[in-house]
């Protein structure tokens, strides 16, 4: 169901002004009934699949979608964090505010919020990667594709500690999880000493 929302918002964003891509973007929005949880307001775990809408809604109005998709590169996400205030109930209106609020060597981040009449409603950080078949982007490539902003924005020291510790190994590094392992010897312990 995501992937045909993303395509009719993708043929939607083509319609709609472009924009620089340090520009903030806001993005019109309701809350559909398949989005509600049993207390009839958006479910949490929806927040990030739909600002997934607004980053793309960027990429398009931005150039940054097409110029991806010559140079055969693609986004992933690396991290994401999100804070909520206040509840989006059923057919409730709203605007998902998208912008870039940082870049460094390696990494996209995004600032979005979903703002009511001015009010911050959740507010989420994203990190995002750019890469290649044969190769991650570097800050370089990225300027080189996108142009340099007027006014570098400077990222918050407290996001360079959230990543630092949020992040997990390299994929060219192992990453075992250990639970099953730890719950498996803490019950031979208790079988043992019984």
């Amino acid at each position: 169901m995501h992937f045909f929302r993303m395509i009719l918002h993708l043929l939607r964003s083509h319609r709609r002004s472009a924009r620089d891509i340090w520009d903030t973007y806001s993005l019109p929005m309701r809350v559909h009934l398949g989005e509600i949880d049993i207390f009839m307001h958006l479910n949490n775990g929806k927040y990030l699949s739909i600002m997934d809408l607004g980053r793309l809604d960027m990429m398009v109005r931005s150039g940054a979608w097409q110029a991806m998709r010559e140079r055969g590169w693609t986004g992933v996400v690396s991290a994401e964090t999100i804070s909520f205030r206040k509840s989006l109930k059923l057919w409730q209106r709203y605007n998902l505010e998208t912008k870039v609020c940082g870049i460094d060597e390696r990494t996209v981040f995004f600032e979005q919020r979903m703002v009511v009449d001015g009010e911050i409603f959740a507010r989420a950080y994203v990190a995002t990667r750019l890469i290649s078949d044969d190769r991650p982007l570097t800050r370089d490539d990225l300027i080189e594709a996108f142009g340099m902003p007027e006014n570098v924005p400077e990222l918050p020291d407290w996001i360079h500690e959230w990543r630092r510790h949020n992040a997990l190994p390299s994929t060219r590094r192992p990453a075992w999880s250990d639970w099953s392992q730890q719950r498996f010897n803490r019950d031979r312990e208790t079988v043992d000493s019984d």
